[in-house]
């Protein structure tokens, strides 16, 4: 079975160089218009890869953080690789000369491309709730009074406590500010020394 790191890896690395050789065949016949396509290129590698970590967050997969960036390096490098192949057979006949570039710059955005993305989706991912499980049984809904004086829709207060009850002493923070600046600490049961005035 393939690591969580290879398969995204690999996957990721297919998506980057189809894109990047999309591009380059777009290049040869529309020179000057290539802001729209290379947009939505970069919004596509992006949304993949941050929806798919995202998902992982959101599922709670173990050692998701290190997965994706193993992912991204491996991604950078194959699909290096893979768009100078890509680059080769469908756009310009491309040689070898190429890999040197596509392995080092290339390769770096495109783990980039794919880290970045991956560390934001995996910190969306794992804040966002998961539904409650299906197999818990729904509280029935009672529309009918039941003696206890809640019924749906209404305001719920507390109890009122008798007029004669003891309240119970404040804790000093609680206190108003006014009432805590009078009381001055005592030292091992002295009373305090006047205040100068």
């Amino acid at each position: 079975m393939l690591g969580a790191w290879l398969t995204r890896g690999l996957v990721m690395a297919v998506v980057h160089a189809a894109a990047m050789t999309l591009l380059a065949k777009w290049s040869v016949f529309h020179p000057t218009d290539q802001t729209v396509i290379t947009s939505v290129a970069l919004a596509v590698l992006v949304g993949v890869a941050a929806l798919w970590s995202a998902i992982d967050g959101w599922r709670g997969k173990p050692d998701r953080g290190r997965a994706w960036f193993i992912a991204s390096l491996v991604a950078g490098v194959v699909s290096g690789i893979l768009y100078v192949i890509g680059r080769a057979v469908f756009v310009d006949q491309t040689g070898t000369s190429e890999l040197g570039a596509a392995l080092t710059g290339g390769a770096a955005f495109s783990a980039l491309l794919v880290l970045v993305p991956a560390g934001l989706g995996l910190f969306v991912g794992s804040r966002v709730r998961r539904p409650a499980p299906e197999d818990e049984e729904p509280e029935p809904e009672d529309d009918e009074d039941d003696g206890s004086g809640s019924q749906s829709g209404q305001l719920e207060l507390p109890e009122a406590e008798p007029a004669g009850a003891p309240r119970p002493k404040p804790s000093p923070v609680s206190r108003p500010a006014g009432a805590r600046a009078r009381r001055r600490p005592t030292v091992a049961g002295q009373s305090p020394s006047p205040r100068p005035r």
